[in-house]
């Protein structure tokens, strides 16, 4: 969640609804809203159609995953300079603008014909997307102002809530009615309505100053992210393994110039000097390990169902509906669990979960009963939606206001870089298996038992961070009884 958050004056009275939102707000939050569902859809709705894509554009799924992978990946770099285009352009400009641009990338999406343009379109897509969530939360909470701030954020996340509920289900239903084309084609008209509705219905805003955008850092945490990802999606294809560490080596070092470069500058790209706070280095090591935990981890599943078990599109879209049903109803009861326990304590709890509940997908075989593998999902949902958001609100609770506007866009680009990360590792490793297992469904279920075993690795790297969280919580509340 990326917003700025200001001491506007209280709104003016007006007639609210029970929720207590004034219609004016509801209509803001209402289109805000529409795009961002649009783009989390986009980060889930391809997932089900890597298997289809691979045979119909004649790709492995080392390259093919590279359609969601630069998506993440592109959405994550623009991310750091929303809040500078806000501020330079006026939030509704940017947001109808970005709108109508993800758009037309939908449209070139639906007419690639081959694996090279689709993964080229994906990343103007995932460019508009980056600004269009962050820039549309930068307006709801502008318009709610901060009595009615809590409720609204609850609003927010909704649609990275649905998203892995409805995208596996609409994209199996568009797979299997018409074809992988209409997953990107079936945005246009939705974005179409979304970017007129941001020019006739948000509030004009002026344009403020913004300085001067730190480009040279813009470019070494792009070239860096990009160098790091496409290394380790490289390291492990056949004879592209020293190609792919050197790209890692590189990209790394760019990543290292970075920082290097924002500890010196007074107005940096991004304010690396937060990870000095014990507290904002904990929740962004939770935010990327989940980020790997749960992006990455759902292109398994998809492929799983349609690969071992053979089932359909629109059946595989289903059978993936308990996680995010899990992780809506967790996610639901987070807030009340958190004021009552504390962030630290919800989140860890919420990382031991998801640990335990990841060990039984190692273990996966060709037949295990449906009641069982849905019921783990479940379980996985559960702890998953109890750990992140838990952990973003300790890392807030640690910092002054002055510095939320620069956390959150960081919060959101650690999340992103992890997603990507995991697709590439992920759909690398799962690849090595199945090219072993010479169509047996037995030993296609071991590949993506060992798939499974790295996502666990990602989501202990996620877990264990929560203990510093408790800690720098009673560091906190011990200072505040002293005074």
């Amino acid at each position: 969640m990326t917003a700025e958050i200001r001491e506007d004056p209280p709104p003016a009275p007006a007639a609210a609804s029970s929720t207590g939102f004034p219609p004016e707000l509801r209509r803001v939050i209402i289109v805000a809203m529409l795009g961002g569902l649009v783009v989390m859809l986009d980060s889930t709705i391809v997932n089900i159609a890597l298997q289809t894509l691979s045979a119909d554009l004649h790709a492995s799924l080392t390259v093919v995953q590279w359609v969601v992978t630069g998506y993440m990946l592109a959405m994550g770099m623009v991310i750091p300079v929303s809040g500078w285009l806000a501020r330079r352009l006026g939030a509704r400009r940017v947001l109808a603008a970005a709108t109508a641009a993800f758009t037309l990338a939908s449209l070139a999406c639906g007419l690639a014909q081959n694996t090279e343009q689709l993964v080229a379109f994906r990343v103007l897509q995932g460019l508009a997307g980056g600004l269009m969530t962050p820039v549309g939360q930068i307006i709801i909470v502008r318009a709610a102002g901060p009595r009615r701030l809590a409720r609204v954020m609850a609003l927010i996340g909704i649609p990275t809530i649905m998203a892995p509920v409805a995208g596996p289900t609409l994209g199996g239903l568009l797979l299997e009615h018409a074809s992988w084309e209409w997953i990107f084609l079936v945005n246009v008209p939705i974005g179409a309505v979304a970017a007129w509705l941001a020019l006739r219905m948000l509030p004009h805003d002026a344009q403020e100053e913004a300085g001067t955008l730190d480009v040279p850092g813009l470019v070494l945490v792009v070239a860096g992210s990009v160098g790091v990802t496409y290394g380790l999606a490289k390291v492990g294809e056949r004879g592209d393994a020293a190609l792919g560490a050197a790209w890692t080596a590189g990209g790394a070092v760019l990543l290292g110039l970075f920082v290097l470069r924002s500890l010196r500058v007074e107005r940096p790209l991004l304010d690396v000097r937060l990870f000095r706070n014990p507290a904002f280095s904990a929740a962004s090591l939770v935010t990327f390990g989940f980020g790997a935990s749960i992006f990455g981890g759902m292109i398994l599943l998809p492929i799983y169902f349609q690969v071992v078990r053979h089932e359909s599109t629109v059946a595989t879209g289903l059978l993936l509906v308990p996680q995010g049903l899990g992780a809506l109803a967790s996610i639901w009861a987070s807030g009340r669990i958190t004021e009552r326990f504390g962030p630290g304590r919800t989140s860890l709890a919420g990382g031991v979960i998801a640990v335990v509940t990841t060990v039984p997908f190692l273990f996966i075989s060709a037949d295990v009963p449906y009641p069982l593998l849905d019921t783990g999902l479940v379980a996985r949902g559960l702890g998953i939606g109890l750990s992140g958001m838990p952990a973003m609100t300790a890392a807030f609770n640690a910092l002054g206001r002055a510095e939320i506007a620069d956390a959150t866009p960081q919060l959101n680009v650690v999340q992103r870089f992890g997603a990507s990360v995991g697709t590439a590792i992920f759909a690398v490793v799962l690849q090595h298996g199945l090219d072993g297992a010479g169509g047996m469904a037995s030993r296609q279920a071991d590949a993506f038992g060992t798939a499974f075993a790295w996502v666990l690795g990602a989501t202990v790297v996620a877990a264990v961070p929560t203990v510093l969280l408790i800690a720098t919580e009673r560091r906190r509340s011990a200072r505040g009884s002293d005074q």
